[in-house]
């Protein structure tokens, strides 16, 4: 994944500089639960409900009017969207929208009652007797404002027509596959002790939670296909990349171009020396693969015979 995502992605960055004054006061106003189980977040049921409706009230009710919320768009920002986006949305029930699918990738909470939500919202339409998906990519900061959930900042992409993707999706991401960025080093010296004495290899996926592809990739290295290879022959080690500047000395050092795409994977052995890597974005777009090409792909750079311990 290259653009619409990372792209969203950065701008959940810039809300940290946007906790403060009145949003701050909004926010800590509240004893808000900030521990939610990951996968849910029951405000995003409420709205869900109301883009499926199409009522144009009850989505703009989600936006907060004071101190003004804003949204970024694909043509450009927008100052107290409250209108825009309850036009945006209540656009496509009268278009046979069927069902709504927001899957979490991310959600963080930057502090007591704020809750930064990355999503992917599959919009799936039947009319006159035919069927279509469409997705849409969005990201949103949800402040608790004396009891009640609404969105104070939201960024969406295009919709764009849902591509065919091989390998199995995941039903609800997992929003913690990506540990914090600052546990990188650690996770990798972890996996190559681990490596060094079981004589396995270090796979090292660079990438984020806000990744869909990510979590593509990951929902087929668990499947039964391919979980037995993996376990056999690898120690799984995923690097997060964060906005793009993190962790970008461990790119350098396995090779691994960051402006290709993500995911991106590299093969280490328990010494730390690097077998290969992708240089090419080879495995950024989950449309572009199958399980053949990942099982291709670690059956090649698995342990020779000779590298494991004799019986």
């Amino acid at each position: 994944m290259r653009q619409t995502m990372f792209l969203i992605r950065l701008g959940i960055v810039l809300v940290g500089g946007l906790l403060c004054g009145p949003l701050a006061a909004i926010a800590q106003s509240t004893q808000a639960e900030t521990t939610h189980a990951a996968f849910t977040f029951d405000p995003l049921d409420s709205w869900k409900a109301a883009v499926l409706s199409g009522d144009k009230a009850a989505i703009k009710s989600f936006y907060i009017s004071d101190p003004s919320s804003f949204a970024h768009t694909p043509q450009g920002k927008i100052i107290d969207p409250g209108a825009e986006e309850s036009d945006y949305w209540s656009q496509f029930s009268p278009q046979g929208l069927a069902s709504i699918v927001p899957k979490i990738l991310e959600q963080v909470f930057p502090q007591t009652g704020v809750t930064s939500l990355v999503l992917r919202i599959e919009l799936n339409f039947k009319s006159k007797g035919e069927s279509h998906k469409s997705i849409v990519s969005v990201a949103q900061v949800w402040v608790n404002d004396g009891g009640q959930w609404r969105i104070f900042v939201s960024q969406r992409s295009d919709v764009q027509a849902s591509v065919t993707i091989r390998l199995p999706e995941p039903a609800r991401p997992d929003t913690h596959l990506y540990p914090e960025p600052a546990d990188a080093h650690k996770d990798i010296d972890a996996a190559l002790a681990a490596a060094h004495a079981d004589h396995k290899r270090v796979l090292v996926i660079f990438g984020g939670n806000w990744c869909y592809d990510c979590h593509v990739l990951d929902t087929a290295m668990r499947s039964e296909q391919l979980a037995t290879l993996v376990a056999a022959n690898y120690h799984v080690v995923h690097i997060n990349v964060a906005d793009g500047k993190s962790n970008t000395d461990l790119g350098e050092r396995f090779q691994v171009p960051f402006d290709k795409g993500f995911p991106a994977l590299a093969v280490i052995d328990g010494s730390g020396q690097l077998i290969t890597s992708q240089k090419q974005g080879e495995f950024e777009s989950a449309e572009k693969i199958g399980m053949d090409d990942i099982s291709a792909f670690l059956s090649r750079w698995k342990p020779t015979i000779s590298a494991k311990p004799a019986p």
